[in-house]
C-alpha cells in the first residue's frame, strides 16, 4: 500500500455556489472552510493548497441562534489611542454583511501560510446576483 500525495500540477479547482439564505453562520462557515481547504476531495493533501473556489450569495440573510443577534460583538482597533471600536451582529449585518461571513470563515481556516491564498478564493455577495455566472452555467 502506498500513500497518495497530490502534486501541485494535479490540482483541479471546482466552483461551488452557496446560498446563505436562512443558514446558521457557524455551520455555513465550517462547510465553506472545508471546501476552501479541499477536505471534501479524496485527493486531500494537508501541505498542498488544492481547495476549490466558493461563491456565497445572500450574505444579508444569514442567521444566528440564541441571543447572538444582540450579544455577538465584532471588535477592532483603529490604531489610535482609545480607538477600540465595536459593533453587534445586527449593526454589522446592516452595514457590512460580507464581512461577517469572511471573518467567520477566516477563523475556521488553519492558521498557517496557506490561509491567505485560501481566503482569496472566497467570494461573498450581499444579494443573489454575482459576476461569476459563466462558471456555473457551463456545468449544468
Amino acid at each position: 500500500m502506498n500513500t497518495y500525495s497530490q502534486k501541485t500540477s494535479e490540482i483541479k479547482r471546482n466552483w461551488h455556489l452557496v446560498d446563505a439564505k436562512g443558514q446558521v453562520l457557524g455551520r455555513l462557515a465550517s462547510d465553506v472552510a472545508k471546501k476552501l481547504i479541499g477536505k471534501h476531495k479524496p485527493t486531500y493533501t494537508p501541505h498542498i493548497d488544492a481547495g476549490d473556489i466558493v461563491v456565497v450569495i445572500n450574505a444579508q440573510q444569514i442567521e444566528v441562534t440564541g441571543n447572538k443577534r444582540q450579544k455577538k460583538l465584532y471588535q477592532w482597533h483603529t490604531g489610535f489611542i482609545g480607538g477600540l471600536k465595536e459593533m453587534n451582529f445586527e449593526q454589522m449585518q446592516q452595514r457590512n454583511p460580507e464581512k461577517i461571513i469572511e471573518q467567520a470563515v477566516n477563523n475556521m481556516l488553519p492558521k498557517n501560510k496557506l490561509r491567505n491564498e485560501r481566503m482569496k478564493r472566497l467570494k461573498v455577495y450581499v444579494g443573489d446576483q454575482h459576476p461569476h455566472e459563466a462558471h456555473f452555467s457551463t456545468k449544468k
